[in-house]
């Protein structure tokens, strides 16, 4: 899910894609093809003056959308999976249970391979002395309140404005209490830098399809025919994180996936993504996440 990116810069001819080759990378991965596509022109809708408030709800799965960016900022909320959110520097991982806030003129695309996410999307002018808030993109928790409140929309589709009564001061309030938010960030590593470089773009689809594997940076070295020094080096110029830390991330965040999708126990989780054992992946995901796994897989879930 890493290497996505590529497919979609192409079309723009953007700076995401620099050459032929990123697509063959891509092509050659593991990934599913069959998305559902994301109808984007709803955008052109979002650009028009009167639509101060824009929302765009997809309830069907799996979900892909091109590069683009908007003069609207947007909150992106997913119900039931894992959303990958990429930016031209990161890829952000959005869990169930959390919303995104991606502020205006961010270049961004989305998509997920969750069979059961609904993606909520909302969209807001930016209004003039807005809360500082409103300028960084991140990602938060969901209270209980603000949870109920981006369901209660899940009918709702397209343009909201002072026309609308009752919804326009409904989506006006939801907003109002957005940057109470602001110190419950969720506790967990949403991002990460996405590599450019593409022979670290080749090493990250292999970690990625061989999470289950020790994966030492000896061996991963040893496999693309360079030193443990030299990769060592790359991961920490070019991503500014080491080696340990990206692979770590990668395991932890196909973790919550794999708890997401329901069909497997925490053992069969801790060996999909390369631990010799529950208590070792137990104690790292705590010491990564904060909490236990089997306390956030119920989060994730809302059983709590």
């Amino acid at each position: 899910m890493i290497l996505m990116q590529q497919s979609y810069g192409v079309r723009y001819k953007t700076r995401f894609v620099k050459t032929e080759k990123d697509l063959l990378i891509y092509a050659n991965s593991k990934f599913s093809l069959y998305l559902y596509v994301m109808n984007d022109s709803h955008f052109k809708a979002v650009e028009e003056e009167d639509a101060e408030f824009y929302i765009y709800n997809v309830l069907t799965g799996d979900v892909t959308t091109d590069i683009h960016h908007h003069s609207s900022a947007q909150l992106v909320y997913a119900e039931g999976g894992i959303v990958h959110v990429f930016t031209d520097l990161k890829h952000w991982y959005l869990p169930a249970r959390c919303f995104m806030w991606i502020p205006a003129g961010t270049p961004h695309y989305i998509f997920s391979t969750s069979p059961k996410v609904d993606l909520y999307n909302f969209y807001f002018k930016k209004e003039e002395n807005e809360n500082d808030f409103f300028d960084e993109i991140n990602i938060y928790s969901v209270s209980h309140l603000l949870r109920e409140m981006i369901l209660y929309t899940k009918g709702w589709d397209g343009k909201i404005t002072k026309n609308d009564g009752a919804k326009y001061y409904f989506l006006k309030a939801l907003k109002g209490i957005l940057p109470e938010k602001r110190d419950k960030k969720l506790a967990f590593p949403v991002q990460h830098p996405f590599p450019k470089d593409e022979t670290l773009l080749k090493i990250a689809k292999y970690i990625h399809a061989n999470l289950e594997k020790p994966l030492t940076i000896e061996s991963t070295a040893k496999e693309f025919g360079m030193s443990t020094r030299t990769l060592s080096r790359k991961f920490k110029e070019i991503l500014g994180m080491n080696y340990v830390r990206f692979l770590r991330a990668l395991r932890i965040t196909r973790s919550l996936e794999l708890m997401l999708e329901g069909k497997y126990n925490m053992y069969e989780i801790s060996m999909m993504v390369g631990y010799n054992s529950l208590s070792s992946f137990s104690n790292i995901f705590k010491k990564v996440i904060g909490l236990p796994p089997t306390e956030y897989q119920q989060k994730l879930r809302g059983d709590r």
